[in-house]
């Protein structure tokens, strides 16, 4: 067993950190976890460094006091509109007469990394999807097979240097130190989906406040990720419109009386709302924020399926679309998906949780528990991997679910 990780989810309406190990049954056990809410961040994107690092605060204060630890060093969510991924191949030749080396490797994925990254840009990932030895694909772990020629196939996640930086900055600014950037949905998908859905072809959609984040996983790699600015604080935002009451009387409606399917709320439904000049309270039909959720979600899920099909695998996915995140706590959602889609779907919380799970077992903190099994694979890897070539924090491509990461983004 590795020693505790700690790991740090700033999302746009919570921010959550916690503390665990991974126990040699490969359960996540919950040592402490913090939870506050979120400040200074739109859309995944942080727009006040301040702010977000007293929220950080708060939530890492609660997980110290829980576990009794200190949080020095995080795996740090990250997303954002402003993330972008693509594929790439790269080739290394291999010395005659012996067998793949992680040098090798390392060789390969550094010439797939070499593609043109404008100078406002971070590469955050290179991930290895698969290789190729000699002209023979489908090799998932090259290291050791004899061969002349290796080429490997990656998926390279970007994101704009500002947003980084300020991402970074302000958990320097909680006294914290970043030990990786990790993408969400990647991180997301480690927590909530099972082996047999990532071999077979599934999408991950991870439903949060501000922003939707997909990740379509095949033959157990990544092959494509995408984060779109539309979530939950939308849904709310119709209904505070659309009812003429305030943004936190609305939030509280969508999540005490939500349904995303109108066609399951009784027309008889009455609820009491709050509302703005001198009435004070109204009452107001349940169907008719019933009808309202349901358009929004519907919504989300075309601007899901739009994309399943602009990554040109919607006929490649069997296993359907896992939902996970706040919004897909929603009542009714599942069948809502299932119609716009037209696929399996299934809501994912994390699996196999150990500990204080009370507060952190449901779909909305699948990014927090990916976190920390993305940093127990880290050290995984690390202990057993080599010090690679020139420096890099780099780990070992073959011994982790995700493979290859690029090392976190710190000023210099």
């Amino acid at each position: 067993m590795v020693s505790p990780i700690a790991a740090l989810d700033i999302g746009t309406t919570k921010t959550c950190a916690l503390i665990g190990e991974v126990t040699d049954a490969g359960n996540v056990r919950i040592l402490g976890s913090g939870i506050a809410p979120s400040r200074g961040l739109r859309k995944g994107v942080v727009t006040d460094v301040k702010e977000t690092s007293l929220a950080i605060v708060s939530a890492v204060e609660q997980a110290e006091r829980v576990s009794g630890l200190t949080m020095g060093a995080v795996y740090v969510g990250i997303a954002g509109a402003h993330i972008q991924a693509t594929n790439s191949r790269g080739v290394a030749a291999i010395h005659s007469g012996r067998g793949v080396t992680q040098d090798d490797i390392d060789r390969a994925l550094e010439a797939a990394e070499a593609i043109a990254v404008p100078t406002n840009r971070e590469i955050i990932h290179v991930i290895p999807r698969g290789f190729t030895l000699d002209g023979q694909d489908g090799v998932k772990d090259p290291l050791g097979m004899i061969g002349f020629r290796l080429e490997v196939e990656a998926h390279i996640v970007t994101g704009a240097a500002a947003s980084i930086q300020n991402v970074t900055k302000a958990v320097e600014g909680a006294g914290l130190k970043i030990l990786d950037l990790v993408l969400e949905p990647i991180a997301a998908g480690d927590a909530v989906l099972t082996t047999a859905e990532k071999e077979m072809g599934v999408v991950l959609a991870d439903i949060g406040g501000g922003t939707t984040d997909i990740a379509i996983f095949i033959d157990g790699s990544i092959w494509h990720t995408v984060i779109l600015p539309t979530g939950g604080l939308h849904i709310t935002n119709d209904l505070a419109v659309g009812l003429r009451t305030p943004f936190d009387a609305a939030e509280e409606m969508k999540l005490k009386y939500g349904h995303a399917d109108p066609n399951q709320v009784p027309d008889t439904d009455l609820i009491d709302v709050a509302a703005f000049g001198e009435e004070g309270r109204r009452t107001v039909a349940r169907r008719d924020v019933a009808e309202i959720i349901g358009a929004r979600v519907e919504e989300i899920c075309q601007l899901i399926l739009t994309e399943i099909k602009r990554s040109g695998y919607d006929n490649l996915l069997p296993a359907g679309v896992v939902l996970c995140g706040g919004t897909a706590e929603l009542v009714g959602i599942k069948a809502v998906a299932r119609q716009v889609l037209d696929m399996p779907v299934r809501v994912g919380a994390p699996r196999d949780l150990e500990g204080f799970v009370d507060r952190v077992s449901s779909a909305a903190f699948a990014t927090s528990i990916g976190l920390l099994r993305w940093g127990w694979t880290q050290q995984e890897t690390q202990a057993v991997a080599k010090p690679p070539r020139g420096g890099s924090k780099k780990s070992n491509p073959l011994g982790g679910l995700f493979g290859w990461a690029r090392g976190a983004i710190l000023p210099g």
